[in-house]
């Protein structure tokens, strides 16, 4: 693929391209050709997290910027003792100037994620509420934690009531939240049909091209990948691996 026609500046601005238009050294063969196909790059600092997706034959940079309502850090060393359940809400950015985004668009993203820790890796997962879903429930249903249980159904709850208060607020893409509802509906009566055994019941103890981001520069330096977050803190494995 000729990266003449990659939108070169906006690329450089993220370090995704060298200034010789060479990919970074932190990206494989592997992820490059993914990301040349749809893939989207995703960078995590902390509260914020910026996902990367060439757009319109490979001419076009469609950068999507999300804050999260809890700091990373304290979401994966809290993830240790229990589950822990966290909101991404961002907006839709195009295009750049000197100073970062030239336009931003308002508009409906919203993602639920679950974290959750495995003891044999000693690695945290991250589950979303919807592209995870089945998997997510049945993870959380064979704890057989009725707490735990109690927790995932309000948090569903929850997640439910906010999709029904956007219908109204944005009608153009209503079709795409009634999808998601009618799948948040299916958990929670999944939820509600798991049959425990109270007697049984014991207290549970409970693709994507990923890069690093700098904390002085959300993105200059995104070129890192997030495999050198491992020394400060756990690293967060996506399920799909990478995501279209």
């Amino acid at each position: 693929m000729q990266n003449e026609q990659l939108p070169t500046e906006d690329l450089k601005k993220f370090g995704i391209i060298n200034e010789d238009l060479s990919f970074s050294k932190k990206l494989n063969e592997n992820d490059i050709q993914k990301f040349l196909n749809g893939y989207t790059i995703v960078a995590d600092n902390d509260k914020n997290r910026a996902t990367f997706q060439l757009t319109e034959n490979n001419t076009k940079l469609k950068v999507i910027f999300l804050e999260r309502d809890k700091n990373l850090s304290e979401v994966l060393e809290n993830s240790k003792k229990e589950i822990q359940y966290s909101v991404l809400e961002f907006a839709e950015f195009d295009g750049l100037d000197e100073w970062g985004v030239r336009e931003v668009k308002p508009g409906f993203f919203f993602e639920q994620k679950a974290f959750i820790y495995d003891k044999e890796t000693g690695k945290t997962v991250e589950f979303d509420f919807i592209k995870n879903a089945t998997e997510l429930t049945a993870i959380i249903a064979n704890k057989k934690d009725a707490v735990e249980i109690n927790r995932y159904k309000s948090e569903l709850l929850k997640l439910k009531n906010f999709l029904n208060d956007k219908i109204d607020q944005y009608p153009e893409i209503a079709k795409e939240i009634f999808k998601d509802l009618n799948i948040v509906s299916k958990e929670i009566d999944t939820v509600n049909s798991i049959s425990l055994d109270e007697k049984q019941l014991s207290k549970g103890e409970n693709s994507e091209i990923g890069l690093n981001v700098n904390d002085k520069d959300l993105y200059e330096d995104a070129n890192r990948m997030r495999d050198e977050q491992e020394e400060q803190e756990e690293e967060i494995e996506k399920p799909r691996g990478f995501r279209r």
